[in-house]
């Protein structure tokens, strides 16, 4: 959408198993050609999410990250931290997290980051949580840059939260076989692996991030509707066992008007789940499930949660379950992102932080930011506090 400690744990919890690469990774055969793989049909799809059981998650960084970059570049790597946070997640009765990656992560050292991510996979797994991994991202800051990251600005949402690719890169057509290499070579990493739950391509591909329109892309959408397709080839070539999917987040229910466009349709078309966007309270979140149930394929709200707004735990999730669509709030951990302050924060920066949070389910030291919305949790996916 729009918007947008000191831990003591032995290092070999942090870094022992951690280490280790993805099972069977290194003797996976090589990936099949685009023309060899095509779109799971409805009836796999289905037979795919009957497997899983019922999805409830959260949007994760953890609370010491700005951003994509932060999270994993090995300066900033806190797997210790991340340990911890998903022993949270999995004690709210979360059972996977939606995890943000960057292209630039993977350009500049692509071993290097491909072992983080199988930490991250290793840790996730001790929890018996499953990661959704998202690669690009249209949302925020179109000027990502490696290295150190600023300061959240004090009071706003997301303050620091970058594009992938960024603007510079997303119209070169010479980056255009890195960006492939990055899709092909981390889902292979993991392509027959089911401690993942499945690969989100594109993070609202066509959202056109107002907060930066000094230093967008004046044909950002257009770009994208040429390289999206192609995204969707290149992730069909590696044939993995896990589903693809790209978020759509226009509609009424979240106040954009114009529907279906040309992107939604490259992901409505292209998705073996479909995945959506709603922070619209339960009858305009309800609307938006019955808009595209009729697609005849799992349904998973990969962000909501807007309390002010009327989208919360406990208002949205038991539509989501009587309905049988898996749901991801955004965020876990109240932390560098600042997504307890509203989208608003962007033209008025708060001076203090809100009674009631916009995002987050917990405050940084783990407790919860409110008792009876992990309660609810707990009693909706059958987890024993």
């Amino acid at each position: 959408m729009y918007r947008r400690t000191a831990l003591k744990l032995p290092l070999l919890l942090a870094l022992g198993t951690a280490l280790a690469p993805a099972p069977g990774a290194s003797a996976e055969p090589p990936p099949r050609s685009s023309a060899e793989s095509i779109r799971w049909s409805a009836e796999r799809a289905n037979r795919w999410y009957q497997a899983q059981g019922w999805l409830v998650g959260a949007n994760y960084i953890p609370a010491n990250a700005i951003n994509q970059l932060e999270m994993f570049q090995p300066g900033t790597w806190d797997p210790r931290r991340i340990d911890t946070e998903l022993g949270w997640a999995r004690s709210a009765g979360l059972n996977t997290v939606r995890v943000f990656l960057h292209d630039q992560l993977w350009a500049q050292d692509a071993q290097g980051f491909q072992l983080r991510l199988a930490q991250f996979v290793n840790v996730a797994a001790r929890h018996r949580i499953k990661p959704l991994f998202v690669f690009f991202d249209s949302c925020w800051d179109p000027l990502p840059h490696l290295g150190p990251q600023h300061a959240p600005r004090p009071g706003v949402h997301n303050s620091g939260w970058v594009q992938s690719p960024g603007a510079e890169r997303l119209g070169d057509p010479s980056y255009t076989r890195v960006l492939r290499d990055y899709v092909t070579a981390v889902m292979s990493q993991f392509r027959n692996d089911d401690r993942i739950l499945g690969w989100d391509l594109w993070n609202e591909p066509d959202n056109p991030a107002r907060q930066y329109a000094r230093v967008e892309r004046k044909d950002k959408l257009e770009r994208v509707a040429e390289l999206l397709p192609q995204v969707f080839q290149w992730a069909r070539a590696v044939d993995a066992s896990q589903p693809l999917t790209s978020g759509v987040w226009r509609g009424n229910d979240q106040g954009e008007s114009g529907g279906r466009n040309t992107i939604s349709d490259i992901q409505l078309g292209s998705s073996d789940i479909i995945t959506f966007h709603s922070y619209a309270e339960p009858g305009g979140f309800e609307s938006r499930i019955n808009e595209l149930a009729p697609l005849g394929r799992p349904l998973l709200c990969t962000e909501y949660m807007a309390r002010p707004q009327g989208s919360t735990v406990q208002s949205i999730l038991p539509v989501a379950k009587r309905h049988n669509v898996g749901a991801f709030n955004w965020g876990l951990v109240a932390g560098k992102t600042q997504t307890y302050f509203p989208w608003d924060s962007w033209d008025h920066p708060y001076a203090t932080v809100p009674k009631v949070w916009f995002h987050d389910l917990l405050q940084p030291d783990g407790r919860p930011y409110r008792d009876d919305e992990i309660q609810a949790l707990r009693m909706l996916t059958g987890v024993q506090s």
